[in-house]
């Protein structure tokens, strides 16, 4: 590979369409990069700067050269990068830069471009660790001294090196912010002739905005930045005005307080003419300039309401609401501009000002209803559908903001008219509509008269559903919002949905059944068969009960399928709707509770064969596993008689620590059958807990399983009372060494989050055990472990890293360990003063669920009993 005809033949073949050619030229190159790394990066350099080399050429040497020290993946990155600072000498190291850097002046446009890349990949490695220092002052020199080339390259490059998210790179930008903004600025001028130039520079200025903080402090040098940015607004070629706004925006959320000077004295008229520009994507940009004003208003309003003094309030302008009645308008006129052809995830100006239009309503509340009213009124009977696609859109925007009792009259009085709308001639306006009446549903749904609006809305949303497909996910969401609105008390013999839920049903297993549904469809209405199912009132119990039977038919139906399967997406649609069936019955067991026990059989003769016939990698075992766990919460120690065909598909998922979200479904099944079963389940604990002791050990799985096991062996405990006796030594052993991991001040929010959720369930599992000793008259065998209690206790007294969730834990733990010791046996570690006050915190904390504070009660009563009453300090607290 040393000689440039081999070298530019392996880069050539290294692009060929051709498999097995450009196959063997990356082997190639991985060979020589192995085989003698300095000399592989020096061959790469010398064809990059080759400037008689064909220009894809010199591209694909820039390339391979810049994964010489560059990737994606973490770990990979790491390791290149350890090459280049290990394994390659200073000298090739100063050649590489040396030539990269006057590479940077080349007329090759694709060399230039390859050639920021490489350099930026080799700042990402120099720059945090202060080397490479003459790097930034070659880059600003370039962009002022150099070809029209040499500085449309070195912005690029500076724009490479800005956008990188190496965080001790952008740490280490920030000492160069200087450079940096000298060289960008002086690019993106409106005197810079050169276009090519000028983009590169806007671009590098937006990628460079987070670290020219310092530089925005100063009013001399922002009202420069603010100048050059504004004056791109203007520019004639759109791609410099797009990147214009695009800095724009990254500039009013990173230095919003700075910017009420320049909102009145120029922004608020260049973006609303970027709005209306004929270029969309520049139109775009401008429009999420105002999302971005939203954005950081509404956030500020929540800081300064959660501030504790004035001095942690920030400045709020309200930029938003002074602009109402200019900028809300245009957004209106905006989502008249529907592309009819576009698809449901295109991006297009009409939705950026839909999105907008959302946010505006958020930040200004009532606000935003006059001139949005007036439009709605204007266009919901024009002849021209984007109009009225526009003014049901607009409407159903502007839902959650104001408060409701503010919306209720508008709601009210347009509820007709837009259930009206879902017969529209155009499908693009009944989908708006139908999605307009889901953000109701949802947000408003007390303006929703069941007298005089439910039957219509019901109606509309089923006709939808069911005969077209475009607007049935929002004809689903508006069903499951009317569902949950109107469900009333469970015990009622009736509610407002009860004569409606039998068609209802009807309509929902007819679409689910239908061979032509969309499997998105048949998914959607699934969900809105659980809803209205959890919402039927006594009345419509039988109707369930008939609904529970079609519904074992049909997921029974399906297993036999499983192994006649050929496809991948025909699999995918086939566990769906396993899936979804197992979902539905859920919802029938949780709805009737008790009474499902007659058809436990039956269910259970269902999801078995089901679990057996399922392949690995499936997401059916997690919702038939949901399913069991709720017949046995409902079964409670009758669900015995199925743990001897069940336990073998518990024990497989237990075990399954590749799959590791299956795994922890079944961690928190083995806690839902032992409470549901009790001493029942005593016969199967040996297997769970030394599967749990397994887990706990294992390396493959992650620690955030740690805490659920531990849980699960405090519900155990409580399960099987003083038979727990046999696990408790090496239990107490798990929980005494968990208690010893701490988060350093310095440590993520991950570890103080994780630190609290493994304390939760230490407390959890010791409660369970306590009281399991104390019931099985065992408290001489906890005896031993007591003081090792008390440590984990004293630990979350003195650490300010808590949750209520675990104050609530420990506050029982001192109350179960009181009670188990009633003769006054503790009473010296009840009387340390850390303990009274923990108590009387936990008591005191106005922040707290009244079940939270009723246990401290409850504590502070045991401990009082322990203490025979004579602590002076407990009695007043």
């Amino acid at each position: 590979m040393e000689g440039s005809p081999d070298i530019n033949t392996v880069l050539t073949n290294s692009l060929s369409p051709d498999a097995s050619l450009r196959n063997a030229a990356e082997q190639q190159l991985i060979q020589a990069s192995e085989q003698n790394f300095p000399q592989y990066l020096l061959t790469l350099v010398q064809a990059l700067a080759n400037e008689n080399a064909e220009g894809h050429i010199r591209a694909a040497a820039g390339i391979a050269l810049k994964n010489s020290f560059s990737a994606r993946e973490f770990a990979t990155q790491t390791r290149l990068q350890a090459k280049w600072l290990q394994q390659t000498d200073r000298e090739t190291k100063t050649r590489v830069k040396q030539l990269s850097l006057e590479t940077l002046a080349s007329s090759n446009a694709q060399a230039g471009q390859a050639t920021a890349q490489v350099v930026a990949a080799i700042a990402a490695i120099e720059l945090p660790r202060d080397q490479w220092p003459e790097l930034m002052p070659s880059l600003v020199r370039n962009v002022s001294e150099g070809t029209p080339h040499q500085k449309q390259a070195s912005l690029t490059t500076i724009g490479f090196v800005c956008e990188s998210q190496d965080q001790d790179l952008r740490n280490s930008l920030i000492a160069h912010s200087n450079a940096i903004l000298t060289a960008v600025v002086q690019g993106a001028r409106k005197e810079e002739t050169n276009l090519e130039v000028r983009l590169a520079a806007i671009t590098a200025l937006g990628d460079s905005l987070e670290f020219v903080g310092n530089n925005f402090k100063h009013e001399g040098e922002r009202n420069y930045i603010m100048q050059v940015v504004c004056e791109a607004t203007q520019a004639e070629d759109s791609r410099i005005q797009q990147g214009a706004f695009g800095c724009l925006n990254r500039i009013m959320a990173l230095y919003y307080d700075t910017m009420r000077f320049y909102m009145e004295k120029a922004l608020f008229g260049l973006t609303i003419l970027g709005m209306k520009s004929d270029d969309e994507d520049v139109a775009k940009l401008a429009v999420e300039f105002w999302s971005t004003v939203c954005e950081e208003e509404i956030a500020i309003e929540d800081d300064n309401a959660n501030a504790d003094s004035s001095e942690q309030m920030r400045p709020f302008y309200n930029f938003s609401r002074v602009a109402t009645n200019e900028v809300v308008p245009v957004l209106l006129a905006l989502l008249t501009k529907q592309d009819e052809d576009a698809s449901d995830d295109e991006y297009n100006i009409s939705r950026a000002a839909y999105q907008c239009l959302q946010l505006y309503s958020q930040s200004v509340g009532a606000a935003i209803i006059p001139p949005v009213i007036q439009f709605v009124e204007a266009n919901l009977r024009h002849e021209d559908w984007h109009h009225r696609d526009a003014a049901v859109s607009a409407f159903g925007a502007i839902m959650d903001g104001p408060e409701e009792k503010v919306l209720d009259s508008i709601v009210k009085s347009g509820m007709q008219p837009l259930i009206a709308m879902m017969d529209d001639p155009s499908i693009h306006v009944r989908d708006s509509t139908a999605y307009a009446l889901g953000r109701i549903t949802e947000t408003c749904a007390e303006s929703i008269d069941p007298q005089q609006h439910l039957d219509p809305l019901i109606h509309s949303l089923f006709n939808g559903l069911m005969n077209n497909p475009k607007m049935a996910a929002s004809c689903c969401w508006a069903l499951m919002n009317i569902a949950e609105r109107f469900a009333g008390d469970t015990d009622a013999a009736q509610n407002v949905l009860t004569p409606y839920f039998k068609q209802s049903v009807e309509n929902l297993m007819t679409i689910t059944g239908r061979m032509d549904t969309e499997a998105s469809v048949r998914t959607a209405a699934y969900e809105v068969l659980n809803t209205f199912v959890r919402a039927c009132a006594v009345e419509s119990l039988p109707i369930v009960a008939e609904l529970s039977e079609h519904t074992m038919k049909r997921l029974e139906e399906t297993v036999p399928m499983q192994s006649q399967v050929v496809s991948v997406e025909d699999k995918i649609i086939l566990e769906d709707m396993q899936t979804s069936l197992c979902t539905v019955i859920q919802a029938i067991i949780e709805r009737v509770d008790k009474e499902i026990a007659p058809q436990g059989d039956r269910i259970m003769s269902v999801l078995l064969p089901l679990l057996q016939s399922v392949s690995g990698k499936s997401s059916v075992p997690e919702a038939a596993f949901t399913t069991i766990s709720s017949l046995a919460n409902a079964m409670e120690e009758d669900f015995v008689k199925y743990m001897e065909a069940f336990a073998p598909f518990l024990y497989n998922a237990l075990g399954n620590q590749e799959e590791p979200s299956l795994c922890s479904m079944a961690i928190g099944l083995v806690s839902d059958i032992t409470r549901s079963m009790g001493e029942r389940s005593q016969p199967w604990c040996d297997q769970f807990m030394n599967y749990l002791l397994n887990n706990l050990r294992s390396a493959a799985l992650a620690n955030q399983f740690k805490p659920a096991i531990l849980q699960c062996f405090g519900d155990i405990a409580g399960a099987i009372g003083g038979h727990f006796e046999t696990y408790l030594s090496i239990v107490a052993q798990v929980l005494q060494q968990a208690a010893t991991i701490t988060a350093s001040a310095e440590g993520s929010y991950e570890m103080f989050d994780y630190v609290i959720t493994l304390r939760e369930g230490i407390m959890d599992a010791w409660g369970g055990i306590i009281g399991a000793m104390k019931a099985g008259n065992k408290t001489a065998a906890l005896q031993p472990f007591v003081p090792s209690i008390f440590e984990m206790l004293n630990v979350i007294a003195n650490d300010s890293n808590r949750s209520e969730p675990l104050m609530r834990s420990a506050m029982g733990v001192i109350g179960d360990l009181a009670d188990a010791y009633p003769n006054g046996q503790l009473s010296d570690a009840f009387r340390q003063d850390w303990v009274t006050a923990l108590i009387k915190e936990t008591r005191s904390n106005r922040e707290f669920q009244p079940r939270t504070i009723e246990t401290a009660r409850w504590a502070r009563e045991q401990v009082k009993r322990q203490t025979g009453g004579t602590m002076g300090v407990m009695q007043q607290t």
